[in-house]
């Protein structure tokens, strides 16, 4: 028997090794089938070689519990070792220092496996004892058993074995007995090793009988040895995509369509990503494309890899050029990465717009389904903006579609404003929106329909993007200044009845929580409707922005704000001003002129002032005048506010308002349905 020390310069590997990988302790597994894969696979070449002349025989790797035993074992018909072979793989670990390692690698337990040769010792994570008990392929060989307690020490001795190959046992510690379990494990060979090349066996398959689940005489078989991303595309239908998809995520929709990557120069990568029906509650669901290394699955944090806006794909990638340890700050300044996170955005691109130019029916029916991938792609990413430009679309409210050039030349001639710049309509909500819609297709204006979840910041970046344009939102305002075609036309009011008007509207408008309102007046059509509410479109966009980003949360906090707009030259508001100027007028002149008046003589008192300094009688009178002028307007508004509670015409005009844009809820809504009763 030979016994030694593992080659190590520090006493305290296996501690490191069980705290340090800890975190992702599971993963032992997956490397314990990875190196047992590997050693068939390397038998197989052998043998195709010529350099292994006897049978391959049946050709699996097997996993094996026993729990009274508390063992796990791993067994492959591989090439196997000799006892030189254990003293050169496992008992020689090449490390500089524990300090060294653990300064670099603290961050990131993946970083180990995979790169260090320490695969193997991953065991030791749960396991209080591990055995080999190996026979090499090579002619003559004896077998060899080794056998370690988790301290640097070993036993290695020859033993007896039946067949070539290796078997590794694992005596599962006190803190690790989930790992006896076989769901536990068979969960795992799934997640780990389902698309390895040599079968995965874990026991026999079940089934029901006398009122419990037995074992069978089949083989309980875990992976798909071919894996679809792994052939060509030619050799593929799609029936063959649909099906790989229902594999990978059972119970889902068939996907809209797929995007087979298959590339051998500069790096070396497969894949297929797929694009689910994205529903439009716009949710980031993370961990949706799965990465593996020559098909070993690694994680599912594929961050880096593909660009983020593709975290909205599912799939898969394999690449052998991928660093194993996917942490992000490595990934972000690994130069392979960056150029294969490029060409999928690339490839993406690119088959988009073959979609798009190949069958552009099939692309605009799928267009509602992938439009917000789009922009997200667009919004996060300027290589994949500038290349779907080309095939990015745009709605109507009629269901038609557009690409931006189309679009463009349908509405430059009728809605270009003034400032020649081409004005895009649109409306996020349809049905709510209802009559601004209509009142601009009267007029003979395209309207485009917007409603995503992303709009708001896509049609800024579609505003910096094509050049002399502006979008605009349908109830931004009244119809003849959404696209002003010349200067506005003022209201023909003179100051007494400014004054009324504004005082009995602004009167008589509800308390609405959140909200405020101005009045503005319009000389419009006279079968324009007389009273309008309209909402600033810049406000608007912030407060919808800072619903999304947190660090806008200023504009969130704001009210809405809301112009009340009165059409002068409508009938009904022409009956409303001579009726209250014929009530009011008497009353509101004088006191209108006294305002006047004393505003004049508070901007003469400050105007003699020198270097804007008053003397203190100067600075009491014009106090005092302050204090008259704010007198004087509080009885104006008193008076204006007596005559506005008995004019229910008022009233009703801005509830017909609130009403249509939504605002009319609760006991106003109330107030209203009763007075319109009244009033029929």
């Amino acid at each position: 028997m030979q016994t030694g020390t593992i080659g190590v310069t520090t006493e305290n590997i296996f501690p490191v090794i069980k705290k340090f990988l800890y975190s992702d302790h599971e993963i032992f597994l997956r490397e314990l089938v990875s190196n047992a894969i590997d050693a068939t696979q390397k038998l197989k070449t052998l043998s195709s070689f010529g350099e292994f002349k006897g049978e391959l025989g049946q050709l699996d790797v097997r996993v094996k519990i026993d729990p009274e035993a508390g063992t796990l074992t791993i067994s492959d018909r591989g090439v196997g070792m000799t006892a030189d072979d254990v003293d050169k793989y496992i008992n020689q670990i090449a490390f500089s220092g524990a300090e060294e390692f653990l300064n670099k690698y603290k961050d990131t337990a993946n970083t180990i496996i995979g790169h260090f040769g320490l695969g193997f010792y991953s065991a030791f994570m749960v396991a209080k004892k591990v055995e080999i008990v190996s026979l090499s392929y090579k002619e003559g060989a004896e077998a060899v058993r080794w056998e370690c307690d988790g301290s640097p020490s070993y036993n290695m001795e020859t033993t007896t074995k039946a067949d070539r190959g290796t078997d590794i046992i694992l005596y599962i510690d006190d803190e690790s007995k989930q790992f006896l379990d076989k769901s536990t494990i068979d969960n795992l060979l799934k997640k780990y090793c389902r698309f390895l090349p040599i079968p995965v066996i874990s026991g026999k398959q079940q089934e029901w009988k006398d009122g419990k689940m037995v074992d069978t005489d089949r083989d309980n078989v875990i992976n798909n040895t071919e894996p679809r991303w792994a052939k060509k595309p030619s050799e593929l239908t799609d029936d063959d995509y649909r099906d790989f998809y229902h594999e990978l995520y059972p119970g889902e929709e068939d996907p809209l369509f797929w995007i087979h990557l298959n590339v051998d120069y500069p790096f070396n990568l497969t894949g297929i990503l797929f694009f689910p029906k994205i529903k439009n509650n716009f949710d980031i669901a993370q961990k949706r494309i799965q990465l593996y290394c020559n098909s070993v699955y690694v994680t599912d944090e594929v961050k880096g890899v593909v660009p983020e806006f593709m975290t909205l794909l599912q799939g898969v990638i394999d690449s052998p050029d991928i660093p194993l340890n996917v942490s992000r700050s490595y990934l972000q300044s690994d130069t392979a990465v960056k150029k294969i996170s490029s060409y999928i955005t690339k490839k993406v691109a690119s088959r988009l717009e073959e979609i798009f130019r190949n069958d552009r029916d099939e692309f605009e029916k799928k267009w509602d389904d992938i439009k917000i991938f789009i922009e997200y792609g667009m919004l996060t990413d300027p290589k994949f903006c500038e290349a779907a430009m080309k095939f990015v679309l745009l709605k109507d409210t009629e269901g038609q579609y557009f690409t931006l050039e189309d679009y463009r030349k349908l509405i430059e001639a009728q809605q270009t404003d003034k400032d020649n710049k081409v004005v895009y309509l649109y409306t996020t909500d349809p049905e709510a929106q209802y009559t601004y819609i209509k009142a601009a297709t009267d007029k003979g204006y395209s309207v485009l329909t917007m409603d995503g979840q992303l709009d708001n910041h896509f049609i800024g970046l579609l505003e910096s993007k094509i050049e002399n344009s502006r979008f605009v939102r349908v109830d931004s305002d009244i119809i003849e200044n959404l696209i002003p075609k010349d200067d506005r036309k003022s209201a023909n009011l003179n100051t007494i009845e400014r004054t009324i008007l504004t005082g009995l509207f602004t009167n008589s408008l509800p308390s609405i929580k959140s909200a405020q309102f101005i009045v503005d007046f319009e000389d419009m059509a006279a079968d324009s409707t007389p009273v309008t509410l309209t909402q600033n479109e810049y406000m608007r966009r912030m407060k919808e922005m800072a619903a999304m980003q947190p660090g806008m949360s200023f504009y969130g906090e704001l009210p809405d704000n809301y112009t009340l707009v009165v059409n002068t030259a409508n009938p009904l508001i022409e009956r409303v001003k001579n009726q209250a100027s014929e009530a009011l007028n008497a009353k509101i002149t004088p006191l209108v002129q006294k305002i006047d008046d004393d505003n004049k003589l508070i901007s003469t008192l400050k105007g003699q002032a020198k270097d804007g300094q008053m003397d203190a009688e100067a600075q009491k009178q014009v106090s005092d005048l302050e204090n008259a002028v704010s007198t004087t307007r509080q009885e104006q508004d008193a008076i204006i506010n007596n005559y506005a509670k008995e004019d229910k015409l008022v009233g009703q005009l801005i509830d017909l308002a609130l009403l249509r844009r939504g605002l009319l809820s609760g006991a106003d809504l109330d107030r209203f349905i009763d007075r319109s009763i009244k009033m029929l």
